[in-house]
Protein backbone atom coordinates (compact mmCIF):
# COMPACT_ATOMS: atom_id res chain seq x y z
CA UNK A 1 0.00 0.00 0.00
CA UNK A 2 2.82 2.24 1.03
CA UNK A 3 4.14 1.67 -2.50
CA UNK A 4 1.03 2.53 -4.06
CA UNK A 5 0.63 6.15 -2.81
CA UNK A 6 4.20 6.30 -3.33
CA UNK A 7 3.79 5.87 -6.98
CA UNK A 8 0.40 8.51 -7.11
CA UNK A 9 2.72 10.99 -5.30
CA UNK A 10 5.46 11.25 -8.08
CA UNK A 11 2.95 11.12 -10.51
CA UNK A 12 0.83 14.23 -10.05
CA UNK A 13 3.87 16.28 -8.84
CA UNK A 14 4.76 18.70 -11.41
CA UNK A 15 8.82 19.44 -12.15
CA UNK A 16 9.87 22.61 -11.96
CA UNK A 17 11.03 22.88 -15.12
CA UNK A 18 7.77 22.75 -16.46
CA UNK A 19 6.34 25.27 -14.06
CA UNK A 20 9.63 28.02 -15.15
CA UNK A 21 8.92 27.31 -18.82
CA UNK A 22 4.85 28.11 -18.45
CA UNK A 23 5.45 31.65 -15.91
CA UNK A 24 8.32 32.90 -19.38
CA UNK A 25 5.88 31.71 -21.75
CA UNK A 26 3.02 34.07 -19.80
CA UNK A 27 5.82 36.36 -19.65
CA UNK A 28 7.18 36.83 -23.16
CA UNK A 29 2.76 36.87 -23.88
CA UNK A 30 2.64 39.92 -22.00
CA UNK A 31 5.85 41.55 -23.33
CA UNK A 32 4.50 41.21 -26.80
CA UNK A 33 1.02 42.57 -26.14
CA UNK A 34 3.33 45.41 -24.85
CA UNK A 35 5.43 45.76 -27.54
CA UNK A 36 2.34 45.93 -29.69
CA UNK A 37 1.10 48.44 -27.56
CA UNK A 38 3.62 50.64 -27.98
CA UNK A 39 3.99 50.28 -31.57
CA UNK A 40 0.52 50.98 -31.99
CA UNK A 41 0.70 54.64 -29.99
CA UNK A 42 3.98 55.04 -31.66
CA UNK A 43 1.98 54.91 -34.95
CA UNK A 44 -0.70 56.67 -34.15
CA UNK A 45 1.44 59.56 -32.79
CA UNK A 46 3.53 59.45 -35.97
CA UNK A 47 0.28 60.13 -38.02
CA UNK A 48 -0.91 62.88 -36.25
CA UNK A 49 2.22 64.42 -36.40
CA UNK A 50 2.08 64.02 -40.21
CA UNK A 51 -1.75 65.60 -40.33
CA UNK A 52 -0.37 68.62 -38.11
CA UNK A 53 2.16 68.98 -40.31
CA UNK A 54 0.25 68.77 -43.45
CA UNK A 55 -2.28 71.44 -42.05
CA UNK A 56 0.22 73.52 -41.02
CA UNK A 57 2.14 73.16 -44.39
CA UNK A 58 -1.11 73.72 -46.13
CA UNK A 59 -1.97 76.63 -43.96
CA UNK A 60 1.73 78.48 -44.53
CA UNK A 61 0.65 78.04 -48.55
CA UNK A 62 -2.35 79.69 -48.15
CA UNK A 63 -1.04 82.81 -46.39
CA UNK A 64 1.97 82.78 -49.09
CA UNK A 65 -0.57 82.75 -52.00
CA UNK A 66 -2.64 85.21 -50.36
CA UNK A 67 0.27 87.41 -49.54
CA UNK A 68 1.46 87.32 -53.25
CA UNK A 69 -2.36 88.29 -54.32
CA UNK A 70 -1.43 91.03 -52.43
CA UNK A 71 1.88 92.13 -53.82
CA UNK A 72 1.04 95.80 -55.20
CA UNK A 73 -1.26 97.31 -52.15
CA UNK A 74 1.52 95.65 -49.46
CA UNK A 75 4.30 97.32 -51.62
CA UNK A 76 2.30 100.39 -50.99
CA UNK A 77 2.44 100.43 -47.40
CA UNK A 78 -1.23 100.79 -47.44
CA UNK A 79 -2.00 97.75 -45.86
CA UNK A 80 0.08 95.13 -43.56
CA UNK A 81 -0.30 91.62 -43.89
CA UNK A 82 0.75 89.63 -40.45
CA UNK A 83 -0.21 85.84 -39.37
CA UNK A 84 -2.50 85.57 -42.17
CA UNK A 85 -4.46 88.53 -41.75
CA UNK A 86 -4.83 92.09 -43.94
CA UNK A 87 -5.29 95.05 -41.77
CA UNK A 88 -6.15 98.28 -42.51
CA UNK A 89 -5.57 101.48 -40.50
CA UNK A 90 -9.06 102.78 -39.30
CA UNK A 91 -7.82 106.60 -39.76
CA UNK A 92 -7.41 105.51 -43.97
CA UNK A 93 -10.90 104.31 -43.70
CA UNK A 94 -13.27 106.65 -41.29
CA UNK A 95 -13.08 109.62 -39.76
CA UNK A 96 -12.84 109.41 -35.96
CA UNK A 97 -16.37 108.35 -34.58
CA UNK A 98 -17.92 107.64 -38.25
CA UNK A 99 -18.56 105.02 -40.00
CA UNK A 100 -18.64 106.35 -44.00
CA UNK A 101 -15.93 105.55 -46.01
CA UNK A 102 -13.23 108.65 -46.79
CA UNK A 103 -12.09 108.86 -50.19
CA UNK A 104 -8.75 106.85 -49.88
CA UNK A 105 -10.48 104.30 -48.07
CA UNK A 106 -12.85 103.91 -50.59
CA UNK A 107 -9.93 104.01 -53.47
CA UNK A 108 -7.71 101.61 -51.07
CA UNK A 109 -10.60 98.73 -50.58
CA UNK A 110 -11.08 98.98 -54.53
CA UNK A 111 -7.61 97.76 -55.01
CA UNK A 112 -8.29 95.10 -52.92
CA UNK A 113 -10.86 93.24 -54.83
CA UNK A 114 -8.92 91.75 -57.76
CA UNK A 115 -6.01 90.15 -55.60
CA UNK A 116 -9.07 88.79 -52.94
CA UNK A 117 -11.03 87.64 -56.03
CA UNK A 118 -8.06 85.65 -57.21
CA UNK A 119 -7.57 84.16 -53.97
CA UNK A 120 -11.15 82.99 -53.42
CA UNK A 121 -11.13 81.90 -57.12
CA UNK A 122 -8.42 79.38 -56.48
CA UNK A 123 -9.09 78.64 -52.62
CA UNK A 124 -12.92 77.53 -50.83
CA UNK A 125 -12.68 79.67 -48.39
CA UNK A 126 -14.69 82.98 -46.73
CA UNK A 127 -13.47 86.14 -45.65
CA UNK A 128 -14.17 87.62 -42.31
CA UNK A 129 -13.90 91.38 -41.99
CA UNK A 130 -13.46 92.43 -38.77
CA UNK A 131 -13.66 95.81 -36.80
CA UNK A 132 -12.09 97.31 -33.66
CA UNK A 133 -11.95 100.63 -32.12
CA UNK A 134 -9.79 101.66 -29.64
CA UNK A 135 -11.05 102.31 -25.64
CA UNK A 136 -11.88 105.48 -25.76
CA UNK A 137 -16.26 105.94 -25.02
CA UNK A 138 -18.42 106.69 -27.73
CA UNK A 139 -18.51 111.37 -27.82
CA UNK A 140 -21.57 112.38 -26.67
CA UNK A 141 -24.42 113.74 -28.86
CA UNK A 142 -23.57 110.93 -31.38
CA UNK A 143 -26.90 109.08 -31.71
CA UNK A 144 -25.78 106.34 -34.10
CA UNK A 145 -24.05 104.20 -31.89
CA UNK A 146 -24.25 102.90 -28.10
CA UNK A 147 -20.99 102.02 -27.61
CA UNK A 148 -18.13 100.74 -29.53
CA UNK A 149 -19.13 97.82 -30.23
CA UNK A 150 -21.69 99.24 -32.50
CA UNK A 151 -19.19 101.26 -33.92
CA UNK A 152 -16.94 98.87 -34.76
CA UNK A 153 -20.19 96.61 -35.98
CA UNK A 154 -20.79 99.18 -38.63
CA UNK A 155 -17.44 100.01 -39.72
CA UNK A 156 -17.17 96.24 -40.58
CA UNK A 157 -20.26 96.38 -42.16
CA UNK A 158 -19.07 99.10 -44.38
CA UNK A 159 -16.56 97.66 -45.57
CA UNK A 160 -18.14 94.31 -46.47
CA UNK A 161 -20.87 95.58 -48.33
CA UNK A 162 -18.14 98.11 -50.21
CA UNK A 163 -16.27 95.21 -51.12
CA UNK A 164 -19.31 93.06 -52.30
CA UNK A 165 -20.28 96.48 -54.49
CA UNK A 166 -17.13 96.00 -56.11
CA UNK A 167 -17.23 92.34 -56.90
CA UNK A 168 -17.22 90.18 -54.43
CA UNK A 169 -18.93 87.17 -54.13
CA UNK A 170 -21.50 88.02 -51.29
CA UNK A 171 -21.51 83.94 -50.14
CA UNK A 172 -17.99 84.52 -49.18
CA UNK A 173 -17.96 87.28 -47.24
CA UNK A 174 -18.69 88.34 -43.60
CA UNK A 175 -18.74 90.73 -40.90
CA UNK A 176 -17.63 90.45 -37.18
CA UNK A 177 -17.47 93.44 -34.60
CA UNK A 178 -15.04 93.49 -32.08
CA UNK A 179 -15.44 96.88 -29.82
CA UNK A 180 -12.35 97.69 -28.00
CA UNK A 181 -11.49 94.01 -27.48
CA UNK A 182 -8.23 92.28 -28.81
CA UNK A 183 -5.94 95.69 -29.19
CA UNK A 184 -3.10 95.38 -31.11
CA UNK A 185 -1.01 97.34 -28.37
CA UNK A 186 -2.00 98.94 -25.15
CA UNK A 187 -4.14 101.89 -25.33
CA UNK A 188 -1.81 104.15 -23.68
CA UNK A 189 -1.70 107.17 -25.95
CA UNK A 190 -3.46 108.68 -29.32
CA UNK A 191 -0.36 106.89 -31.22
CA UNK A 192 -1.48 103.37 -29.78
CA UNK A 193 -5.39 104.29 -30.08
CA UNK A 194 -4.56 104.95 -33.69
CA UNK A 195 -3.39 101.71 -34.74
CA UNK A 196 -6.03 99.95 -32.49
CA UNK A 197 -8.55 101.85 -34.35
CA UNK A 198 -8.48 99.71 -37.35
CA UNK A 199 -10.19 96.85 -39.83
CA UNK A 200 -8.92 93.00 -40.60
CA UNK A 201 -9.35 90.55 -43.32
CA UNK A 202 -8.92 87.44 -42.93
CA UNK A 203 -9.74 84.20 -44.40
CA UNK A 204 -11.20 81.47 -42.47
CA UNK A 205 -12.02 77.86 -43.69
CA UNK A 206 -15.78 76.78 -44.80
CA UNK A 207 -17.56 74.86 -42.05
CA UNK A 208 -18.84 72.73 -44.62
CA UNK A 209 -17.85 72.79 -48.11
CA UNK A 210 -20.23 70.56 -49.44
CA UNK A 211 -23.43 72.46 -47.74
CA UNK A 212 -23.59 74.79 -50.19
CA UNK A 213 -23.37 78.55 -49.99
CA UNK A 214 -24.26 79.83 -46.58
CA UNK A 215 -27.44 81.65 -46.27
CA UNK A 216 -27.70 85.45 -46.13
CA UNK A 217 -29.02 87.04 -42.82
CA UNK A 218 -28.53 90.57 -43.41
CA UNK A 219 -29.94 93.35 -45.70
CA UNK A 220 -27.82 95.64 -47.74
CA UNK A 221 -28.60 99.03 -47.18
CA UNK A 222 -26.42 102.01 -47.50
Amino acid sequence: MDELHDGQDGAQSTPVWAIFSDLMAALVGIFVLLLVWVIGIQLELSQSLEQERAKLQAEQQRRQALEEALADPLASGRISFQNGRIGINGSVLFALNADRLQPEGRALLESLVEPLQTYLAQHDELLMVSGFTDDLPIQQGNPRYADNWGLSAQRALTVTRTLIDQGLPEARIFAAAFGDNQPVTPNVDDAARAKNRRVEITTVPRADATAGEPEQTGQRDE
